[in-house]
């Protein structure tokens, strides 16, 4: 069975699909064991890993870099691994070229912003066999066009826009659809004009699957929290606390102990 048939065959039996980010090989080793279906390696990166204000500074090295890093540590999972700004609209060579980078890097499918100007792209990718997500709604790379990070489908207009590229991107041949910021009735509006799996982002609780972030769902970013973010995990404080813990073992002495030391061998015993 296709990629695109077992993703469909998901979204017929009302299975939610469950993806979150990973960046390096320590988490992806943890997600291995657990019961999420995907892992994206997104250029939100940039702003997670590499402390940049948007995803704008990414390229494809560094996304395949990352790949490289979660394929070691997630042999099991789905990887899907994010085009990042301008990798897909520098002609249409430079972007296959840049499409075997993530592909060798790992990656088992391609997750691009937005439809119009990508349409060539998507359906050489389904016809050469590299499954491709469409993202659609907030675009984070399209953030100066449409006024900053801010939720769409909030106009009747901006509403029946998004199905209707939503509708192309399944034509286009896409396994799914990542659907980012919008109100819920929009959410599910998108998931009944597809029959392939729409994974929210902020999209509300009747689309086929949701996403997040990692860092934001551990609890590891503290200057900002998007609205559509649950908390599963106080991570900040737990470092914080652990670390603080170490510092005030070494000061005191009480690390390391006998059981984090090395003792002598026998002959260095016997010669005493």
């Amino acid at each position: 069975m296709s990629v695109l048939e077992t993703f469909k065959q998901l979204k017929a039996e009302g299975k939610k699909i469950v993806v979150v980010t990973s960046y390096e090989y320590w988490s992806a080793k943890i997600l291995n064991d657990t019961d999420i279906d995907g892992i994206l390696i997104g250029d939100d990166l940039s702003m997670v890993i590499h402390g940049n204000e948007n995803t704008m500074n990414c390229d494809v090295e560094t996304i395949a870099m990352h790949t490289r890093a979660v394929k070691k540590g997630a042999k099991d999972k789905f990887l899907i691994a994010a085009m990042p700004f301008m990798s897909n609209r520098k002609g249409f060579k430079e972007a296959m070229d840049n499409v075997e980078i993530l592909i060798k890097a790992g990656a088992n499918a391609l997750k691009i912003e937005g439809v119009d100007g990508n349409e060539e792209i998507y359906s050489h990718l389904s016809e050469s066999g590299i499954p491709t997500i469409g993202h659609i709604g907030l675009t984070p790379t399209h953030h100066n066009a449409i006024g900053g990070f801010k939720a769409q489908g909030k106009t009747k207009e901006s509403e029946q826009k998004i199905i209707t590229e939503a509708k192309k991107l399944e034509k286009l041949g896409c396994i799914s659809i990542v659907l980012e910021a919008v109100p819920q009735h929009v959410g599910a509006a998108v998931r009944d004009a597809v029959s392939i799996p729409v994974v929210g982002v902020g999209a509300g609780l009747d689309v086929d699957g949701q996403a997040l972030v990692l860092p934001d769902m551990l609890g590891f970013s503290t200057d900002f929290k998007p609205k559509f973010v649950r908390t599963y995990l106080d991570g900040a404080n737990l470092i914080k606390n652990a670390v603080n813990q170490f510092a005030a073992d070494v000061h005191t002495g009480a690390f390391p102990g006998a059981e984090e030391t090395y003792a002598p061998s026998k002959e260095q015993l016997n010669k005493k």
